[in-house]
């Protein structure tokens, strides 16, 4: 039976639709595991610091350690660790953004930590990053251009000027500073590696969601009525 040219359109439409959900899960499974892992790395710190008596050069040992053992992965460097020891130190007891920050990337969660001293606007501008997919860039425009005090002051119409979905922007995103060096990465990564580090997560995604799922494969060409489909 011939495909009906127009009815698979739908149907192609409807299945790059479920890949970029599936896609968007993973990468938000690979983001949670790099925030827990640095989370968990700073609390560390913290406890031998507290434990030990180690004074400040425990964090550069480490780095200096860490970089010989994951060479070229830039998060392990002496001024992130340090950033990650901060982090825990500030949030661990904070209810509402401990697992909030989790939420977003890693580069995002040093911009609003370092331009944002007041929990309140943390909060604030970790849930619209969440929530819109704020680029890095983003997020710093609209920190500098006071949208959170303009918030407050109700003068703003945000939700009706960004569109609701967000799926491509998350994408631009994840690729900020530090996402894909806990994959072990190149820092020039080629889309291939990128393909391959996603399909990993999104096979570990749909294995958590349960026997009603199953990934079967990528990159499949088809043509139909003479295009051709990939």
């Amino acid at each position: 039976m011939e495909i009906n040219k127009s009815e698979y359109r739908i149907f192609f439409e409807d299945i790059k639709e479920q890949i970029r959900k599936s896609q968007y899960q993973a990468f938000k499974l690979v983001n949670k595991e790099l925030i827990d892992l640095y989370w968990t790395i700073g609390k560390m710190i913290v406890e031998k610091q507290e434990k030990q008596g180690w004074g400040k050069s425990i964090v550069e040992v480490l780095s200096e350690d860490l970089q010989k053992e994951f060479p070229g992965v830039q998060g392990y460097s002496i001024s992130n660790l340090w950033r990650m020891r901060s982090f825990y130190i500030e949030y661990q007891a904070d209810t509402k953004l401990a697992p909030l920050v989790r939420e977003i990337g890693w580069s995002h969660n040093i911009v609003i930590f370092e331009k944002c001293k007041d929990a309140l606007e943390r909060e604030y501008y970790s849930k619209m990053t969440k929530q819109f997919g704020w680029t890095k860039a983003v997020l710093i425009h609209q920190i500098e251009n006071k949208n959170y005090e303009m918030f407050l002051m109700n003068q703003t119409n945000f939700d009706k000027t960004i569109a609701a979905d967000y799926r491509d922007q998350a994408k631009l995103a994840i690729k900020d500073e530090y996402s894909f060096d806990f994959l072990e990465m190149s820092e020039d990564y080629r889309e291939r590696e990128l393909e391959l580090g996603l399909l990993k997560n999104i096979r570990k995604f749909l294995m958590e969601m349960g026997s009603d799922f199953a990934f079967m494969g990528n990159q499949y060409r088809m043509i139909v009525e003479g295009d051709e489909f990939l």
